[in-house]
């Protein structure tokens, strides 16, 4: 048994090092800052709270997301598959399936526990902040080993465990904080959060003895109409056009039924809010705003899986080699992927119109939105109310289409630690996103320096995005997988659409507290240009090492 606990270990040890050295790293500092702090005799306290954020919640917040996604195997699997993300390769342990799931849970509830503990006694804490001992250790292993069972799961439609986990995490957190606000004691946090625990156990038990014999339901047979009009497609797929449409086919039965599938399943628990809050203008309102962003969030999980270059093993960044032999050019399997994105963009959308409307109907709340349009044309005029409404509307279904392609050049690279990296550098700039914009929200003066200093923001980003595009589109030119022609025609088309929406913004913001300028920099920085063109130079990179 302890060759079986050390081979688990070694795993984790062995592909994790790297994050594992770097989060022992910040709790050394913390450390050597409060001694050298007791040393000289200052009193160790932190009364700022920016510092307090960057130094403390920050790093903790961004690793306690680092050991989530380490012992719940999410670097490895697949969150909008069907099939459990527990790596197979560990099923042949001669091990029992309570200990492929309990050694996990165990390294995992320890590495929380240590986490917070560590935090806890050597980072520098406000002075006036009663800082709780066991609770919250308690709760990041309750909240690791419930995403570890959750996610282990076989379902039985894509995109199902997204929304499985997403809404009992969320429920854990709900219960805890009411009860923290209640000002409950820490032995009544502690028996909330305990029985949790062994509950977690047997149904990750459970989950892992089903993937391990294989069990995966098959929950798409509740759509058997859609399912008789996929098959009716398929037969009229027997010939393609074109090896390139073979290949926008099968990236299209590959994942674009994902996004609608997973953005169906959260619609009628959003939209049966209006039912119950029908009669509150402010919470339809954010409702419905709930509603339209869910597509460009949900996008972000979803585009793990479109990243993919092709079937491999979990933890595989490679290209198979029924892939690389395709008789298709790196640019012609990019094209692929892009054209299938926008028919799942499209079908998300379609639906959640649909849905919306039907929502609005049955509730009677379509009378409020309609007030909401009459007071927005009292506002702006006929014209622009109708160029808002269609701006907001395009801006969201870009948004949507942009979060499942623009990871592409990231993950069709074939590197497992670029992929790995940038998961955990988006989460350390969310964490830090949303620390700073308390902090300006908090604070009256920075946040009139942050909109004075916007343009010259703006300015550096927009030099950084076109020196980047000029190297891809530099080094495309030099490997030939674009022609001149196309590269001066790519770059024409670009220049129209950036031209196109600054003229747009300029008509529909005329103020004289926005310079002009500002809007043809937000023009090209929302129109997608480098991260796309740089996926076939990834992929070039990948398909013939």
């Amino acid at each position: 048994m302890r060759s079986h606990a050390a081979a688990v270990a070694w795993e984790f040890w062995r592909r994790h090092r790297w994050g594992l050295i770097a989060v022992a790293c910040y709790l050394l500092a913390l450390a050597t800052f409060k001694l050298l702090m007791l040393v000289r005799g200052q009193p160790v306290t932190f009364d700022d709270e920016l510092t307090f954020s960057f130094a403390v919640v920050v790093p903790s917040a961004t690793a306690f997301m680092y050991f989530l996604a380490v012992f719940s195997f999410g670097f490895a699997g697949d969150l909008a598959g069907r099939q459990s993300i527990y790596p197979a390769r560990l099923f042949t342990l001669p091990v029992t399936s309570g200990a492929l799931a309990g050694w996990p849970m165990l390294y995992g509830t320890v590495a929380m526990a240590v986490l917070w503990l560590a935090t806890r006694f050597l980072a520098v804490w406000p002075s006036d902040l009663d800082v709780p001992l066991i609770w919250p250790a308690l709760f990041a292993a309750t909240i690791l080993a419930w995403a570890q069972a959750l996610t282990w799961m076989p379902y039985g439609l894509p995109g199902l465990r997204v929304v499985v986990t997403v809404l009992l995490l969320v429920l854990i957190d709900v219960v805890v904080f009411v009860a923290h606000d209640s000002k409950a004691s820490e032995p009544v946090m502690l028996a909330i959060l305990v029985p949790s625990l062994p509950l977690a156990f047997l149904v990750a038990r459970f989950a892992v003895a089903r993937a391990r014999r294989g069990a995966v339901p098959d929950g798409r047979n509740i759509f058997i109409r859609f399912g008789q009009v996929a098959d009716f497609l398929s037969r009229r797929r027997d010939r393609f056009r074109s090896p390139a449409s073979a290949q926008a086919w099968f990236e299209w039965r590959r994942y674009g039924w994902s996004l609608p599938v997973l953005v169906g399943i959260l619609l009628p628990f959003e939209l049966f809010l209006l039912f119950l809050f029908r009669d509150t203008p402010v919470l339809v309102f954010e409702t419905l705003l709930a509603v339209l962003f869910t597509p460009p969030f949900m996008a972000v999980f979803v585009a793990a899986n479109v990243s993919k270059p092709t079937f491999m093993g979990s933890d595989s960044y490679g290209v198979a080699p029924f892939i690389a032999s395709r008789p298709l050019t790196n640019v012609s399997l990019v094209a692929a992927k892009l054209k299938a994105a926008i028919w799942s963009t499209l079908a998300t959308w379609l639906l959640v119109i649909v849905t919306i409307f039907l929502a609005l109907r049955l509730t009677g709340t379509s009378t409020l939105v309609i007030e909401w349009m009459g007071k927005v044309i009292e506002a702006v005029g006929t014209p622009r109310a109708i160029v808002i409404v269609l701006l907001g509307f395009s801006l969201l279904v870009a948004s949507t289409w942009k979060q499942l392609v623009q990871s592409l050049y990231i993950g069709m690279s074939g590197r497992g630690w670029l992929v790995k990296g940038s998961v955990f550098l988006a989460l350390s700039l969310l964490t830090l996103f949303v620390v700073l914009a308390q902090w300006l929200i908090n604070q009256g003066r920075p946040i009139v320096t942050l909109w004075n200093a916007l343009p010259w923001i703006a300015t550096v980003l927009v030099c950084v995005k076109i020196s980047a595009a000029a190297w891809v589109a530099v080094r495309l030119g030099e490997s030939r997988l674009l022609s001149d022609r196309t590269l001066v025609l790519g770059a024409a088309c670009w220049a129209v659409a950036v031209f196109a929406l600054y003229g747009l913004l300029v008509w529909l913001v005329s103020t004289v507290l926005i310079p002009s300028y500002f809007f043809a920099l937000v023009a090209i920085l929302a129109t997608p240009l480098a991260r796309l063109s740089a996926a076939p130079l990834a992929l070039s990179w990948n398909r013939h090492r």
